[in-house]
C-alpha cells in the first residue's frame, strides 16, 4: 500500500464538496489531479469510494463513508503532531468547514469565523448553512468539522459544548391586543393563529411545549425561514414563540414586531458547537471552538 497523505486530503476534500470539481477548486490543484488520485485509491484498497451521478457530484459509497472516516483521523493526527510542543501557536493551515443551523448563522457565523481568523489566519473557513437533519447527516459522514446549532435532534454520540443558553419568547404584530401586556403566556398565545417554520424539530419542539400544558394551538403557517416567520407576524397573519431575537424589532419588509417574555417556566435553549466523537477533532476544528467559547463569552448575545 503507497497511499499519501495528499491523497487522503483529497478523498476527504472529495467527500466535504460533494464533487471532484469543488475540491479541485478548494484546493487549488486541477481536476485530473484529484481524480488520478481517487482512481489511485480505489485501486490500491480494491473498492471503490465514490459513486458518481449525472448532474449530482459524486457521494460516497458505504466503504466510501468508512475510509473518509479514518482518512480524517490520520490527517487530524498529522496536525496534533506537527503542534506538538507549540501549544497555542496558530493552525499551520488547511481548511474547516463549519455547519451552521440556518436560523443562527446570520447572527454569529461570520463574527465567529472573522475572531478564528484573526488568530489563525492560514486555515481557510468554509461556512454551509443546514437545516437540523441535514447538518447532523453532514457531521457524520466528515463533509462538516463542526457544526453551530441549537441542542434538539443529535445523536448521543454528538458532543455538546455549551455556548449560551436563551429564553423563549413570544412574537405579536404591532398591535395586538397582547401587546400591551409585560408578558404572555402560552394559553394567551394559544387562542391565536401559531405560524412556526418548517423546520421538523424546529416545530415539533415550539408545538411540544404548548402541548405539555395541555393547549393545543391551531399551526396556520410553517415558513420556509426565519425572517419569512417574522415577516408572517408582522404582517398580522398570527403569533410566533422563537429563541432567536435580531436586534431591531422590524421584519425584512420594514414592518414592526414585538417581542414579549413568556411567564410560563419554560426550560432555555442552548447553542452548541457540536462534532461527532467517532471522528478526531482536527487542530483547526479544536482551535475553533476555543475561540467560540471565547467570543460567545464576550459578548452580549442578541437585543434583551
Amino acid at each position: 500500500m503507497k497511499l499519501t497523505v495528499a491523497q487522503l486530503r483529497y478523498v476527504v476534500a472529495v467527500a466535504r464538496h460533494g464533487s471532484v470539481t469543488g475540491a479541485a477548486r478548494a484546493l487549488n490543484v486541477s481536476q485530473p489531479s484529484i481524480s488520478v488520485a481517487i482512481d489511485a485509491v480505489e485501486a490500491d484498497l480494491g473498492q471503490r469510494l465514490f459513486v458518481r451521478q449525472r448532474g449530482s457530484g459524486v457521494s460516497p459509497t458505504s466503504f466510501g463513508r468508512t475510509v473518509v472516516a479514518k482518512a480524517m483521523d490520520v490527517l487530524a493526527g498529522m496536525d496534533e503532531l506537527a503542534s506538538l510542543g507549540t501549544p497555542g501557536k496558530p493552525v499551520a493551515g488547511g481548511e474547516l468547514v463549519l455547519g451552521c443551523f440556518e436560523d443562527l448563522a446570520p447572527y454569529f457565523a461570520p463574527a465567529l469565523i472573522r475572531a478564528f481568523s484573526e488568530r489563525h489566519p492560514a486555515v481557510e473557513v468554509v461556512v454551509r448553512e443546514e437545516g437540523f437533519e441535514t447538518l447532523g447527516r453532514r457531521l457524520s459522514d466528515g463533509a462538516v468539522d463542526v457544526g453551530l446549532t441549537y441542542d434538539l435532534g443529535l445523536p448521543l454520540h454528538f458532543a455538546r459544548i455549551l455556548l449560551h443558553e436563551l429564553r423563549p419568547h413570544a412574537l405579536l404584530p404591532a398591535g395586538h391586543e397582547l401587546a400591551k401586556r409585560p408578558s404572555v403566556s402560552l394559553a394567551d398565545l394559544a387562542a391565536y393563529p401559531l405560524i412556526t417554520t418548517d423546520q421538523p424539530q424546529s416545530w415539533q419542539h415550539m408545538l411540544d411545549l404548548f402541548r405539555g400544558r395541555g393547549l393545543s394551538p391551531v399551526a396556520a403557517n410553517r415558513t420556509s425561514s426565519f425572517e419569512l416567520q417574522r415577516s408572517m407576524v408582522a404582517n398580522g397573519f398570527g403569533v410566533a414563540v422563537s429563541y432567536t431575537r435580531p436586534r431591531g424589532d422590524r421584519s425584512y419588509d420594514g414592518m414592526p414586531l414585538v417581542c414579549k417574555p413568556l411567564s410560563d417556566p419554560l426550560p432555555m435553549q442552548r447553542i452548541i458547537l457540536t462534532h461527532d466523537t467517532r471522528q478526531r477533532a482536527s487542530a483547526a476544528a479544536l482551535a475553533f471552538i476555543d475561540r467560540a467559547r471565547a467570543w460567545f463569552a464576550a459578548h452580549e448575545i442578541f437585543a434583551s
